[in-house]
């Protein structure tokens, strides 16, 4: 059994779901589990329409959800040939909007919000099947909001998420195929929310630990992970922890928190591009190639600050006084390198540059350099292995090299240099491991 996840752009239009369709279909009888998003462009609509309605502006808010429900009246036409296939996908559309209406119509809160949001995944499950249906697929909903829970912290409960899940599938019995919506769950309160960072993937790995699968599998268009930027040669094997740390280089990259449920019950995730059904993708797993380099990638809009002082020498507390001053910004800290005078650090937000520099100058000589790139090496980089450290540094060897951090991963080192060198710095690890 699999857990196949179609992010929203896998179901953007009617011919992409239909391609999504045949991919289901071709996988028939092996008790997949389908997790679907929201058409895309769909929350961000529907998060806007809550705006309106905080807004106390309801002509503005029933305007948008007039659009909205024309489109997906014109996508329906599009999907469905079949007269009460059609009609079917009407009433579920009508049903869905009046929903939303008829929750702009009192008092607004955070929890309508949550109630109208979720409303994006419910709907496209309910085509989704539909469409399955005409495929003639024996399809089965799974409720995501019997299923799905988050507690008191927001955190996924993954006992209860399996106990619901469990009791789920035998009260459903057998199927071709089983399908739920991606995002959406309930709350400790039994109140409907969502989980936020990694959204419908997170539900998938979720999924995919709970029940054991063999593999979950991630179809986007945003996958897979090419082995350096503007190569279209995909990566074909990452470790979990490899894959973590590309996040941040790499919109493709999962977020590390949608790993986790996978890698604890050491179940491979696939990245799989669905404009190239064809292609193997991307596998994740907790295997590895030793001693080898499998990515490079690289992040523009860096800014290095550099505080130097004397008094950091032998002075406790030092650092703390330093990272509180980007934490009462709240601005997040990308890489740190120290010395017994000096700390270095880079930002990838300059909002509030000014004020955390004028902050910092209480505390030593303070410099500032803009227009940085971030260059990361992403593979097996322990130090049994020796030799790979070396390549990397003679492929930059022409290259000014302002930072340098290693040590916290075996599975990255990072450079921080000026923009301005970044292509010839790509050019140079290409040319030593590509």
């Amino acid at each position: 059994m699999k857990v196949i996840k179609f992010g929203s752009s896998a179901v953007a239009t009617a011919q992409k779901i239909k391609a999504s369709a045949q991919i289901v279909a071709s996988h028939k009888g092996e008790n997949n589990i389908i997790v679907v998003s929201s058409v895309s462009g769909t929350t961000d609509c529907l998060i806007e329409i809550a705006d309106y309605l905080y807004k106390k502006n309801h002509d503005g808010a029933k305007e948008l959800i007039n659009n909205l429900e024309r489109s997906y009246l014109n996508l329906a036409a599009e999907l469905f040939n079949n007269k009460d296939q059609k009609s079917n996908a009407e009433k579920a559309i009508a049903n869905r909007f009046d929903e939303v209406r008829n929750l702009s119509q009192d008092i607004f809160t955070l929890f309508e919000e949550k109630r109208i949001v979720a409303q994006g995944e419910l709907l496209i499950v309910e085509l989704f099947t539909e469409y399955l249906r005409t495929l003639g697929l024996e399809v089965k909903n799974i409720p995501a909001l019997s299923v799905m829970r988050i507690d008191k912290n927001e955190e996924p409960d993954t006992v209860a998420i399996k106990k619901n899940l469990e009791n789920q599938l035998e009260i459903l019995g057998k199927a071709d195929v089983y399908i739920t919506e991606g995002f959406i769950c309930k709350n400790a309160y039994n109140e409907i929310d969502n989980l936020k960072k990694g959204g419908s993937d997170y539900t998938a790995s979720l999924i995919g630990a709970a029940l054991h699968a063999d593999e979950i599998q991630i179809w986007s268009d945003r996958v897979a992970i090419s082995k350096i930027d503007n190569c279209n040669e995909p990566v074909e094997r990452l470790n979990f922890e490899e894959a973590a740390e590309l996040a941040y280089f790499s919109a493709k990259a999962l977020h590390p928190v949608c790993l986790t449920p996978a890698k604890l019950e050491n179940i491979p995730v696939r990245l799989i591009n669905a404009n190239k059904p064809e292609e193997a993708g991307t596998l994740i797993s907790t295997a590895y190639t030793p001693n080898h380099i499998e990515v490079i990638a690289a992040k523009d809009g860096i800014t290095s600050i550099r505080i130097k002082s004397s008094r950091m020498l032998f002075a406790h507390g030092f650092l703390r006084r330093v990272f509180e001053v980007f934490e009462q910004y709240k601005t997040s800290i990308d890489m740190i390198t120290t010395s017994e005078i000096g700390v270095n650090v880079t930002i990838d937000n300059e909002k509030n540059l000014d004020e955390i520099v004028d902050d910092l100058k209480k505390f030593g000589t303070v410099t500032t350099s803009r227009n940085m790139s971030i260059i990361c090496a992403v593979g097996d980089l322990t130090d049994q292995h020796i030799g790979v450290h070396t390549q990397i540094i003679e492929a930059l060897s022409e290259v000014p090299i302002t930072m340098i951090s290693y040590g916290a991963s075996a599975h990255n080192i990072s450079f921080l240099i000026h923009t301005a060198d970044k292509e010839k710095a790509m050019e140079g690890l290409k040319k030593k491991f590509f």
